[in-house]
């Protein structure tokens, strides 16, 4: 990130938004008759999220920053427009759309954008097949994001195709496009943390636009099983202790593993799905119904069949 927004855990406005500190304290005790709805709604959504300590930092000093952004404009302080675009960089699976989600969500409540509707995209949306279409499909893009958040998934891909290829028309489209709505809406792109380093060196104006740059590192073994945990409650399920037991020991050989792009969030997303659609062909086996067998996920509901070394667990 750049120098002027660089955070660390170490800063003093985690001291103001500590969720450790007594309850009696106030997130701003200069004025104990402040109301901070939208940091309330922000930090019930922060809290949601499993790890990414940094990132959440973040938002709570964006929130801090747009408060006193007003207060500034109240008194008739000077004030600097800033320009908000975006670039986070990370795997798959690892939060980057939920917080460009949270985002636009803030910026909304905060009064910045007007709407704050987060429009998602990708390559598709912007390139067109012939000459002309898309420059076009483009500004259309934009023009449907005003007032609120772009969000472009994996805008590496942009910058592959070679010369022929209408992917760099698309990049020095939305270069003009962001001079020419400059405050009425913000650009986040996303992507692999090598790829979006090259895609910064297609356009000599593309890295200087986008002051923040975020890294989304990857979830530790604890974390992906704490996620996994939340999507089974979420389902109304349950794990036995045997059951967690696999499960933990093979979300620690992923997390600890060399796949390059391993889809964190995604993967374990997939693997709950799997496991409930295992368990649902146990019960009709055994023509077990009651309650109890509903809810629970046992470790024979985990299956590995995609090359891991994993040892089988049997579950008495």
């Amino acid at each position: 990130m750049r120098e002027a927004y660089t955070f660390t855990k170490k800063s003093q406005i985690n001291v103001v938004f500590n969720q450790k500190a007594e309850k009696s304290a106030a997130p701003f005790p200069v004025d104990e008759r402040v109301t901070h709805e939208p940091l309330e709604k922000l930090e019930t959504k922060l809290n949601q999220l499993v790890g990414m300590d940094e990132i959440k930092q973040f938002v709570r000093e964006l929130y801090a920053w747009l408060y006193i952004y007003r207060k500034r404009e109240e008194v008739q302080l000077k004030v600097q427009k800033h320009s908000f675009h975006m670039l986070f960089k990370g795997n798959p699976g690892t939060g980057k759309t939920t917080v460009a989600r949270l985002i636009s969500d803030l910026f909304r409540e905060m009064d910045i954008l007007t709407k704050g509707h987060l429009i998602e995209a990708e390559r598709a949306d912007l390139v067109g097949e012939y000459i002309g279409q898309t420059a076009q499909k483009t500004r259309d893009l934009v023009k449907r994001s005003l007032g609120g958040v772009l969000f472009i998934d994996e805008a590496y891909s942009l910058s592959r195709g070679g010369e022929k290829d209408f992917g760099k028309e698309a990049i020095d489209t939305l270069v003009k496009q962001m001079e020419d709505h400059k405050d009425e809406f913000i650009l986040i792109l996303a992507g692999y943390s090598d790829e979006m380093d090259e895609f910064l060196q297609m356009n000599p104006g593309l890295s200087s636009r986008f002051p923040m740059i975020m890294s989304f590192p990857d979830y530790s073994g604890v974390e992906l099983l704490e996620i996994a945990k939340q999507m089974i409650h979420d389902r109304e399920y349950s794990l036995t202790a045997e059951a967690q037991k696999k499960l933990f020991r093979l979300l620690q050989q992923k997390a600890a593993g060399i796949e390059p792009h391993f889809s964190n969030g995604r993967f374990v997303r997939n693997l709950i799905e799997k496991m409930i659609r295992q368990q649902a062909v146990r019960l009709v086996r055994e023509h077990s119904f009651d309650r109890d067998a509903l809810l629970t996920l046992r470790a024979c509901d985990l299956n590995i069949e995609d090359g891991s070394t994993f040892s089988k667990v049997d579950e008495a």
